[in-house]
């Protein structure tokens, strides 16, 4: 598993190290550690089902190294951030698009019959307007980080066809969650509200987003992992579409606070407007559902922040 020590990697180690997972029996994490992904984030865990190495996916003779006795790999390593993608691409380049490749090589010349799962996102879709994406649908990524992850989709699959590897691919909608690194939206303004500061929107506030709680996320990626057809990509989709200004009212209700510490900012570059998956595909073929209701899991996950300001507050330096 690469990129465990991240926030959606370390919520599957969760999972798992809970039981939730059944027919796995041991993991291996690989993560290069960088400032989204750290210790802290598997220290409470026992490692007795769990081997830790940190390294780069871009290192083929460390990966291949790894691969002696694994019989799937889940791609979670990434750099996610549009933001520092629009500032500067080349890590984006680098990570989801090189060590993509260094994965699939590895898993080839292994000679053995290893699942590969690559964990991407809505964002390769673009944008759209009006009703939902499926599977089958073209990408047309508008920011570099969605063209790196379209391009990692694109060698997975060629792959698949070339060497008629055994690879999946999930799409999921935007994450929320514990331990998500603060220079994401939902982190960021629960920071923010905790300490008295401003939360800065995009434009007029009217993009749409889907959103979905990373234990739902990690249930999807588990169902894919172990019952996903060879070749196949699957949406994983939330169910919640919220314009950024309706989720951040939802949590200035949470705070109690009113709409004076909102101030609207100049739009990012290639700002997509609305993203919106189709996840009937994995519903129908795997029985995957979200579990958690958004308020419910907002509300939980400002109170994981309210609780754990230790871990987050030397994090915000990073942005």
């Amino acid at each position: 598993m690469t990129g465990g020590a991240g926030f959606v990697g370390s919520c599957f180690v969760r999972n798992f190290v809970d039981n939730s997972f059944e027919g796995i029996e041991r993991i291996t994490i690989i993560d290069k550690l960088t400032y989204a992904g750290s210790l802290s984030n598997l220290s409470n865990f026992p490692m007795d089902r769990l081997d830790f190495y940190q390294g780069d996916i871009c290192d083929s003779k460390v990966v291949r190294n790894l691969l002696f006795d694994i019989d799937a790999v889940v791609n979670f390593a990434a750099e996610t951030h549009v933001d520092r993608s629009i500032l500067n691409s080349n890590d984006f380049i680098q990570t989801n698009i090189v060590g993509v490749q260094v994965l699939l090589d590895a898993i080839h010349s292994s000679g053995r019959d290893i699942r590969f799962l690559q964990v991407s996102t809505d964002e390769v879709y673009g944008s759209i307007q009006e009703g939902s994406w499926k599977e089958d649908m073209p990408l047309q990524p508008n920011s570099p980080y969605s063209a790196s992850k379209a391009c990692g989709e694109l060698l997975t699959r060629a792959a698949n066809k070339t060497h008629a590897l055994d690879i999946v691919i999930t799409r999921s909608s935007n994450n929320y969650g514990p331990y998500q690194f603060p220079e994401k939206l939902i982190p960021k303004f629960i920071a923010n509200l905790l300490e008295g500061k401003k939360l800065s929107i995009y434009g007029s506030g009217t993009n749409i987003r889907d959103w979905i709680h990373v234990d739902d996320h990690c249930n999807g990626i588990y169902e894919v992992l172990m019952k996903g057809k060879s070749g196949s990509i699957y949406n994983i989709g939330g169910g919640t579409e919220l314009t950024n200004l309706e989720l951040t009212r939802l949590l200035l209700d949470i705070f109690a606070a009113d709409e004076s510490v909102i101030e609207y900012v100049q739009d990012r570059k290639g700002h997509d407007f609305r993203y919106s998956l189709d996840w009937t595909k994995i519903n129908q073929e795997l029985g995957y559902e979200p579990r958690i209701e958004f308020k419910e899991g907002l509300r939980s996950t400002v109170q994981w922040y309210r609780d754990n300001q230790e871990w987050w507050k030397p994090r915000m330096t990073h942005y």
